[in-house]
Parts: structure tokens; sequence; C-alpha cells
């Protein structure tokens, strides 16, 4: 799900939210009507940065449940996946006044406070992919299991290094629910299973952070045997640095989504295996939840949605070709 710079963020997001039937201004919102009526309720769903393939994916399943249930949908996205870049966005959302806002926070605490303003003036907020310290300010939470998904990747790291060898846990970001997660579930994988875990570094979401630490770890231990990358960019940065080290035959790589760079890498085999989600589905239920508090039906306070750990033995197979995430809708 990485790009290698913030144009070409900018111009995946654009291509993708224009596939699902949606026009850009030049703040980098995008606006799709579902009938266009003017008693039409109005949904607005913040993603975690724009440009970002799950992202796109999860727009691309929400816009087709909005256009499915007659509301208007407008998606806003900042440019870095940073709480100080998001809450101007979400501040701007609340002087909008949205019959409900689904938001994936970029940080447990620091995006509680306007979150909650937006509830408070009694907008229906659904938090998608990502969570708050105290969620209470939300009617449903949506997400990838992503403790299970730590522990798959866990599980798939140790088949391909033979069951035992040192590690590295190469995060995005500390304070990020999904990353805190992540991490967690893999470090309770790998001390059930018996990897020796070396370390915990984080990229920043930035692949060429990403590729030097794991260029230094391999300088520090030349033992390293693999790393498990908990999203798109540090997984793609890892790959990278095995590559600039000429490593990449002797550590294996378990990274955390499935976007277009991901799938590539696995295929050519620089990446053995990823844990992919349900990027659409999350967004398909954020808007269907969202419209039931809005009628006053019951709504699932908490939903799950599973993951599917792609190899290149399976990576043509029905499943893991629909967990794969997209460019465009």
């Amino acid at each position: 799900m990485g790009r290698a710079s913030v144009a070409l963020l900018a111009t995946a997001a654009t291509l993708a939210l224009a596939a699902c039937g949606s026009s850009d201004d030049d703040t980098g919102s995008t606006t799709a009507s579902a009938g266009g009526g003017a008693g039409e309720r109005k949904v607005t769903l913040v993603t975690g940065v724009k440009g970002d393939e799950f992202y796109i994916t999860m727009a691309c399943g929400a816009q087709s449940e909005a256009d499915r249930l007659g509301v208007q949908l407008d998606v806003q996205s900042p440019d870095e996946f940073d709480p100080s870049k998001q809450t101007p966005i979400v501040n701007a959302v609340a002087a909008s006044k949205p019959d409900a806002l689904l938001i994936a926070p970029t940080d447990q605490a620091a995006l509680y406070a306007p979150i909650k303003q937006i509830a408070d003036a009694g907008t229906k907020v659904v938090l998608v992919d990502t969570t708050l310290e105290n969620a209470d300010v939300a009617v449903s939470q949506i997400a990838t299991d992503n403790y299970e998904g730590g522990k798959a990747a866990a599980r798939a790291l140790a088949d391909l290094i033979g069951g035992s060898g040192k590690v590295l846990l190469l995060g995005f970001r500390a304070g990020v629910s999904t990353d805190d997660l992540r991490s967690r579930g893999f470090r309770d994988g790998a001390e059930e299973l018996g990897l020796e875990l070396v370390g915990t570094e984080y990229s920043d979401n930035k692949p060429e952070k990403a590729a030097s630490i794991v260029k230094a770890a391999l300088a520090r231990d030349p033992e390293l045997k693999g790393v498990f990358a908990t999203n798109s960019f540090a997984s793609e940065g890892a790959a990278t640095g095995l590559r600039e080290a000429d490593a990449q035959d002797k550590v294996k790589i378990v990274g955390f989504d499935a976007g277009p760079i991901q799938v590539e890498q696995l295929e050519q085999g620089l990446v053995q295996a990823l844990i992919a989600q349900q990027s659409a589905e999350i967004g398909r239920l954020g808007v269907q939840q969202a419209v039931a508090a809005l009628d006053g039906r019951t709504v699932q306070e908490r939903i799950g949605t599973g993951s599917t750990t792609i190899t290149q033995e399976n990576i043509d197979s029905p499943e893991s070709r629909a967990a794969m995430d997209k460019r465009t809708c």
C-alpha cells in the first residue's frame, strides 16, 4: 500500500475516488452523491492517509453501500498519517455537521477531543480500522482482529524460518491501535512459538526509513532470520532494505496488508507472506452501521473482520484475490 512520494499518493487517491464516481476539489476532499435528493443523509468518511490502497479500498466499499442505501458520502484524507494533519480535517467536518462520521483515528488519544465534539453535536460516529483509548463517543467500532492478525504473522514467519531464530518487529507508529494490537499479537505468538524477538522499531510510515532500519538490524545481527512489518509502508521498505543488503534470500518477511506493491513483491519473492484485511467490508459495514444508528435501529457496538494469510502457494485463490487492496474501485 505504500507510494514512493506524496505526489504518487495523491494521484492514487484521486484516481480511486474518481472510479467510485466522486469528484475532487483542491482541498483533497471528495464528494459522491447517491441520488442527490435535498433531504439526503450526509455521511463523511475521514481515512488515515490519502493514497493508501487500504483506505482507497475501504472508501470503495463505503461508497458502494452508500449508493445502495441512498446516502451522500464525502471522503476526506490527510496527506500524512499524523494526528496533527488529521485533526484540522475533523474540525472542519464538525463545522459541516454531517449526519454521521466514519473515521480511522490516527492516534488513540489525540483524536478523542475533536471526535467527541462532533458526537456531542449530534453526529453519529463510527470508528473504522483504528480506534480510541476511550471509544464511548462511537456507536460502533469496525476493524480487523489485529491481535489475531499479529499472531497469524508469527505463525507464518515461524513456518518460513524453520520454527526458530531471531526476528525483528517493524512497526509503523506506536500509539496507533492497529499497530499496537498487531505488535502485541506478534510478540505473544513469537513467544509461544519460541522465536527470539531482537527488537521493535518504527518506520513512521516511511518506506525509506523502514529500509534503513532493516539494513542496520542486519549489520548489528547477521543471524537475523525474519521480519514482521506491521503495515504496507513498513513491508515495502523492509523488502527494499533486504534487497539493498543482498539478504533477500537469507531473511524472510511477513507483511501486513496486501496492496499492489506488496502483492508484486510477494510474486517476486521479496516478501514471503502477507496478512490481508477485508478493507472494502470495513467500509461497507461502517456505512451500514451509521445508517442503522440514524434510523434508530439496532447497531452492533463492535464488529471484528478476519484476515487472510497470502503466500506464493495460494496467491491465485479466490479468497486471496478478494482480500487484495486496489488502487481504484
